[in-house]
C-alpha cells in the first residue's frame, strides 16, 4: 500500500493519532527518497497488558506507509531497570513478549513477514556497542542521565548506576539499529531528546522521534504491568475483562483521564474505524459511530451512558483478544506463561519474616469502616447534572460532604432524613472539584431500566454506629484504605445478594450492627459513580 501513496499522505499516516513529533523535517526528507526506517522497543519486563495495542496500532499505520519497521525486545534495558527482569528469566521473557506480541500483531492483521524482530542481547554486548557506551558514559553527566530515565526507569531512593545507563544504551540503539526515527510513549521524550543531544557528539545522525500520548489505566492513572487493578491483561478471562471494565474509573461526563473512552481512541478507530453501543430504544438505541469526536461530544454530553461505553467496549476487546486466548492455549505457550512469570505466592521463605506484613494486608471485610449515615441535606451538584451534593451524619463533630451519582435514579426528596450506609475510610477524592468524603453505598439491578438505590440500614440503627459482616465483627478497620492495594474493589466483588436478597459478604456472612444486632437489609452493596 505503501507505494500507492505520495509522501505527504506516507507522513499523515505515520504522524496521526501521534502526541509530538521531533525531526518532522528530516523525515519529509527521508520520504522524497525513498521508505523511512522506524524502530519501537519494548524492555521485557511485566506482562504486556491491553494498552500494548496504542502502539500496535501505530505500527500498523507505519507498515500501511511503507516504512521498514523493527521491533526490539530490549531484554538488557529489562534487567537495568533496577532488575525489574531478573537474569536468569531475561530469555524466558523475551519468548514470551515475542509470542504474545506476534499474537496482538496478528490478531490486528498485521503482516508478520514485513516485519524485523530483534533481541538487545544480539548487539549490545558486542565489542563496538561497549567501547560506545564507555565513550557515551564518559560525555554524559549523572544529572542528564537521571533526568533522561525520570518517566520511564524506576525511581528509588538510592538508585543503582544500573538505572543510569539505561538512556544511554536507549540512544545508542538508534545507531546499531541503522533507523531514520524511534517510535515510543511520550513519556520516553527526555530519552529521545538526550538521544538527540549526545549521538552527534559520537560522530551519529540525530534521529526523529515519533510520540504516542500515554493512555489512562481503568483507574485514570497510567496503566502499569505492576498494578493488576489498573490493566486488563492480554490473556485475561471474558469475565475478567467485563469485572475490571464494571469497576473501571468512567464517571458520566468526565472525558479527562477516561481510559475506557482512550482506548476507544487510540485503538478502536485506528483499527476498526469505527465503535459500537446497545442500549434500549427509549435511552436513544443502538448506534454505530465513525468518527471519534462524535463518542466523545456525547459522553461529554452524558448522552452515552458509562455502562453502554464500557459494555460496548468489552464485546470490541474481547474481538481483539479472542485470538491471542486461543493461541495461548497450547500447552508450549502455557508453560512458557508460567515458567517466564512464576507465581510469586509459591516462592520458597516468604513467609516467615513477613508473616506481620501478609495479617495487615489480609482481605478481609472487617478492614471496611461502614457505618449508618443520616443525610441533612441534598442538592444538585452545580457542575454535574447527574451528580448530588449530600451533607451526611455520621456521628461526628461534623456531618460529611458526599457526592454520589443518583440524580437519575433517587428523588432530592427521597434522600432527604433518610438513613443511609457510608464507606468512611476510603481516600477523599474530587468529584468535579467538590471532595467526596465517604461513598454512599447502593444496590444495582443491571437491565433495562437500570435499577440503583440506597442501601437502608437496619432498623432501629442510629448514624454513626458501625456495619460489620457476620464473622468478622472483632477485627479493626483501616484508618485509610490504600487506593493503590484496591481493598476495597476487591472486597466490593464479593458483597453478593441472596435468593431472599439478603445483604452478604460471600454466600453466607451477613450484615449487621454490632455482635448480636439485628440483620442488615436485602441488598448487595455496589458503589455507585
Amino acid at each position: 500500500m505503501g507505494e500507492q501513496l505520495s509522501p505527504d499522505e506516507k507522513l499523515h499516516l505515520i504522524t496521526r493519532n501521534l502526541q509530538e513529533v521531533l525531526g518532522e523535517e528530516k523525515m519529509k526528507q527521508v520520504l522524497a527518497e525513498r521508505e523511512l526506517k522506524v524502530y519501537w522497543g519494548t524492555a521485557t519486563t511485566g506482562k504486556p497488558h491491553v494498552a500494548y495495542f496504542v502502539p500496535m496500532s501505530k505500527i500498523a499505520d507505519f507498515l500501511k506507509a511503507g516504512c521498514e519497521v523493527t521491533i526490539l525486545f530490549a531484554d538488557l534495558h529489562a534487567f537495568l531497570d533496577n532488575m525489574k527482569a531478573p537474569w536468569e528469566l531475561l530469555e524466558l521473557r523475551v519468548q514470551y513478549y515475542e509470542q504474545v506480541i506476534k499474537a496482538m500483531l496478528e490478531s490486528i492483521g498485521v503482516p508478520l513477514d514485513k516485519l524485523k524482530f530483534i533481541k538487545g542481547t544480539d548487539f549490545q554486548l558486542s565489542r563496538e556497542y561497549t567501547l560506545d557506551v564507555y565513550r557515551l558514559s564518559s560525555m554524559v553527566t549523572e544529572h542528564d542521565a537521571k533526568k533522561a530515565g525520570a518517566e520511564v526507569v524506576k525511581q528509588v531512593d538510592h538508585p543503582l548506576l544500573s538505572g543510569l545507563l539505561y538512556p544511554g544504551l536507549q540512544a545508542l540503539d538508534e545507531e546499531y539499529l541503522k533507523v531514520d526515527a524511534q517510535f515510543g510513549g511520550v513519556d520516553q521524550r527526555k530519552i529521545f531528546t538526550l538521544a538527540e543531544k549526545y549521538l552527534p557528539s559520537l560522530g551519529y545522525a540525530k534521529r526523529s522521534h515519533l510520540m504516542n500520548p500515554m493512555v489512562p489505566g481503568l483507574t485514570g492513572a497510567k496503566m502499569s504491568s505492576s498494578e493488576e487493578e489498573s490493566k486488563i491483561d492480554l490473556l485475561d478471562r471474558k469475565e475478567d475483562v467485563k469485572k475490571k471494565l464494571k469497576k473501571a474509573f468512567c464517571e458520566p461526563g468526565n472525558i479527562e483521564n477516561n481510559g475506557v473512552l482512550s482506548f476507544v481512541k487510540h485503538v478502536l478507530f485506528p483499527l476498526v474505524g469505527e465503535f459500537s453501543i446497545k442500549r434500549d430504544p427509549k435511552f436513544g438505541g443502538d448506534k454505530t459511530y465513525t468518527d471519534f469526536e462524535e463518542v466523545e461530544k456525547e459522553f461529554g454530553e452524558e448522552l452515552i451512558h458509562p455502562g453502554d461505553l464500557k459494555a460496548g467496549v468489552e464485546v470490541a476487546l474481547n474481538k481483539l483478544l479472542d485470538p491471542i486466548r486461543k493461541k495461548f492455549e497450547s500447552p508450549e505457550l502455557r508453560k512458557l506463561s508460567n515458567t517466564a512469570y512464576p507465581d510469586p505466592s509459591k516462592n520458597k521463605g516468604a513467609g516467615k519474616g513477613n508473616s506481620k506484613a501478609a495479617e495487615g494486608d489480609e482481605l478481609v471485610p472487617s478492614r471496611l469502616d461502614i457505618r449508618v449515615g443520616k443525610v441533612i441535606s441534598v442538592e444538585k451538584h452545580p457542575d454535574a447534572d447527574s451528580l448530588y451534593l449530600e451533607k451526611i451524619d455520621v456521628g461526628e463533630a461534623e456531618p460529611r460532604t458526599v457526592v454520589s451519582g443518583l440524580v437519575a435514579y433517587v428523588s432530592q426528596e427521597a434522600l432527604q432524613d433518610r438513613l443511609v450506609l457510608l464507606l468512611c475510610n476510603l481516600k477523599p477524592q474530587k468529584m468535579r472539584g467538590v471532595e467526596s468524603q465517604a461513598m454512599l453505598l447502593c444496590a444495582s439491578i443491571e437491565g433495562e431500566p437500570r435499577r440503583v438505590e440506597p442501601l437502608d440500614p437496619p432498623e432501629g440503627s442510629s448514624p454513626g454506629e458501625r456495619v460489620f459482616v457476620e464473622g468478622y465483627e472483632t477485627g479493626k478497620p483501616d484508618d485509610k484504605l490504600n487506593p493503590k492495594k484496591k481493598t476495597w474493589e476487591k472486597l466490593q466483588v464479593d458483597l453478593k445478594v441472596s435468593g431472599e436478597c439478603v445483604s452478604q459478604y460471600t454466600e453466607c456472612f451477613c450484615l449487621s450492627l454490632s455482635p448480636g444486632g439485628p440483620e442488615g437489609v436485602r441488598r448487595v452493596c455496589i458503589p455507585v459513580y
